[in-house]
């Protein structure tokens, strides 16, 4: 893996509502990291697989990669103190294993959240469906 200058967070570029979700991250939140949809990103570069981040969103860091609810609350602990506070509650272990049925819950439906459309469905034997 080449060294990274900046953290980046990646996601799904092909779902609509993931792409608002990266929208309203880089207008709102304003993380230091770099917000980049995978089908962009040198994955190979970043450590990544495409299994990864068909997953799940991923962040990675200097030392450091993380996805999911923990992705998020790393990219929230780069923003500002409001969003770091977020990070912070998030990033905790009971928390964050408490959000992941939530975020898978989201990924299976993520074609029926505001900005999703049907392209964003997840196919019946994505590995994200199988997960509870």
């Amino acid at each position: 893996m080449a060294a990274i200058e900046r953290p980046v967070f990646v996601f799904d570029g092909d779902c609509a509502f993931c792409s608002s979700c990266a929208r309203f991250i880089e207008r709102r939140i304003r993380p230091a990291a770099e917000v980049v949809a995978w089908q962009f990103a040198d994955l190979g570069a970043l450590g990544l697989t495409e299994d990864q981040v068909g997953s799940a969103v991923c962040y990675v860091a200097p030392g450091r990669t993380s996805a999911g609810p923990a992705a998020i609350a790393d990219l929230l602990k780069g923003a500002g103190p409001l969003w770091r506070a977020a990070g912070a509650v998030l990033g905790l272990r009971p928390v964050t294993a408490l959000a992941w049925p939530v975020y898978r819950w989201v990924a299976r439906n993520r074609h029926r959240m505001p900005g999703g459309t049907a392209a964003c469905a997840l196919p019946p034997d994505h590995p994200a469906r199988a997960r509870a």
